[in-house]
Parts: C-alpha cells; structure tokens; sequence
C-alpha cells in the first residue's frame, strides 16, 4: 500500500511517496513560491501529487498533508497557517481532493513528526511519548497509547506556547515568555546576540558584530565546541528553558519519555544535558523513573513519513 505525503512548509513544499512498510520511496522539494497567492500555492501542491501518482506502482491510498497553523478536528481545514499569504480559514482536504481526485486528510506539520516517529523513528519503541520540535519555531506532539493525542478540537499539542515565564520575551504567539520565545530559532538567536554584544572580547563578537542578523544557533553550537565558554554558557541557559518546560508537560501528561526533533535540537548535549538536569532538579520523585530525552534519528523526514501514516491509516 502507499500513500503520498505533503509537507507545507512557508519555503518549501516537501513530497514523497511512501510505503505502508518501507517508508519513504523518494522524496522531492520544491520553493512553495507562497507570496504567489493562495490559488497558486493549491496548484503547485495538486500538481506535485500528480507527479508522485504517476511514480507510484499502484494507485496511492491517499494524500496526508502536514501543514502549520490549526487544523480543524476532521482533518479537512486549516485555518491562519503562519508564512503562508492570503490563507485564513481553508478547506484545503477538499481543495486538493477536487483537483487530484484522491482522498486527503490534514494534520499539523509537528504532530505528523510525532506519527512518523511512532512508526518509524525515534519514538517507535515506545507506547506513550512527547514530541518537541526545536525548529524556526517550536511545536510538538503528544503519542499516548501509539496514537495520536489532539484534544477537543484538533488543536493539542501547541508545546511552544507553553509559559515558562509570564514576564519573558515575545515570540509568535500572544503568550509572552513561552517556550518558544528561549528556543525558537530565530529567538535563540536573538538572545544570543544580545549577551554577545556584552563581551566584546569574544570570538563570536569579532565574528558578528557587523551582521547579527546572521547569526544561528549552528554557529553556537560549533563555537561551543571549539571550547567558547559564551557559547556554551548560551546554549546551556536555553536547555535549561527547556527542562523547565518538560517538567511542565512530565506533570501534567505522565509521559517521560521526550522525542526531540529539529534544527536547534542539532546542538546535542550542549542543550539536551542541560534540559536533562534542569528537569531532574524539578521533577516531584515519582517522575524521575523512566524519564528520557531521546533524538530523533530521522530529522525532518519523519513529518513526510507522518503524512503518508496519516491517509494509511485514516482513510
């Protein structure tokens, strides 16, 4: 059995065709070209699918399609996706099966990487488990009992907006301090910036200080091991964010065992060692047992392998 699976992303829009067994066939990326419009964007996602039918040796199940924003409790609309122009309230399911003639489902693009993972990642070992997506923003995903957890509406899982300091910086979201605003991207970044701006005397101040803007947590992380003190000072105050907000999750959902996903989750022990201590040291006794942080091997392939899962096992 296959499927064809959809990554949205502001960007790119990643494809691939996808084996109920085998995984990912083979996967393709194309610029989503988004400010052309909300029109143009549809046909560019029907006319990738077409091209994945015509590789597949059967006719595919259907299309899972992983897309930012909120997606409505049927799976059929997507509603204010960030990046992504002229776009409010969409009956995308229905837009794409109208020019394509296959079944569609949606999801949110963080909880289809928590659905690869389950079946072919990090995560799959595991029965119960929480995502985190440390990207341009953060996100997440909740597995409990091998399947997905989405709330009342469809809506679960928004882990970066979680608050961990009512008082703390901005980022996308209306809820100041919230995860995302200490280890999102571009906000890493920024903080990062602002502490090197103090030590003008540091590799890193040297190397940034006519062009900030360019400055990523890669660059942290490389700087840290080169042995950068600063660096490592700033990526472990960022874990340490992190574990803070496990705790929050850990309490709340009784799930100990933390899949992390994304760009800035690259960084390895100079963010996840911290996180790890942070949340020991908060966490009540009892949750300490079975506590884990665990990478995860596939990277952003496990949203592609999520959207195949999604019509595989949905339609």
């Amino acid at each position: 059995m296959y499927a064809i699976g959809i990554d949205m992303g502001g960007t790119n829009l990643k494809s691939a065709l996808i084996h109920k067994h085998n995984g990912i066939i083979q996967q393709y990326s194309t610029p989503t070209n988004a400010e052309a419009g909300l029109e143009a964007t549809l046909d560019l996602i029907a006319r990738t699918v077409k091209e994945r039918m015509e590789e597949s040796p059967e006719k595919p199940f259907g299309i899972g399609i992983g897309a930012p924003g909120m997606i409505s409790l049927d799976r059929k609309t997507v509603s204010n996706p960030p990046n992504l122009p002229g776009w409010d309230v969409v009956h995308l399911a229905e837009e794409i099966q109208q020019r394509t003639g296959l079944p569609c489902l949606l999801e949110n693009d963080a909880n289809l990487m928590a659905l690869g993972s389950a079946r072919f990642g990090s995560g799959a070992p595991y029965k119960h488990f929480i995502m985190i997506t440390l990207g341009t923003g953060v996100g997440g995903g909740i597995i409990y009992n091998n399947v997905l957890f989405r709330g009342a509406t469809g809506s679960a899982g928004e882990l970066g907006h979680v608050i961990i300091d009512y008082n703390g910086p901005s980022s996308n979201s209306s809820a100041k301090g919230g995860v995302e605003a200490y280890l999102g991207q571009r906000f890493l970044s920024r903080r990062a910036a602002d502490e090197i701006k103090k030590h003008p005397d540091n590799e890193l101040y040297t190397r940034f200080r006519d062009n900030f803007d360019a400055l990523e947590p890669v660059d942290l992380t490389l700087a840290a091991e080169a042995g950068n003190q600063l660096a490592v000072d700033i990526l472990s105050d960022a874990g340490r964010m992190l574990g803070y907000a496990l705790v929050n999750y850990i309490h709340t959902l009784d799930i100990r065992k933390i899949v992390v996903s994304g760009g800035v989750a690259k960084s390895g022990k100079w963010i996840l060692d911290p996180a790890r201590e942070a949340a020991l040291s908060r966490l009540m006794g009892p949750f300490h047992a079975d506590f884990e942080i665990i990478p995860e091997k596939l990277g952003n392939e496990s949203a592609l392998l999520g959207a195949g899962v999604l019509a595989l096992e949905n339609l």
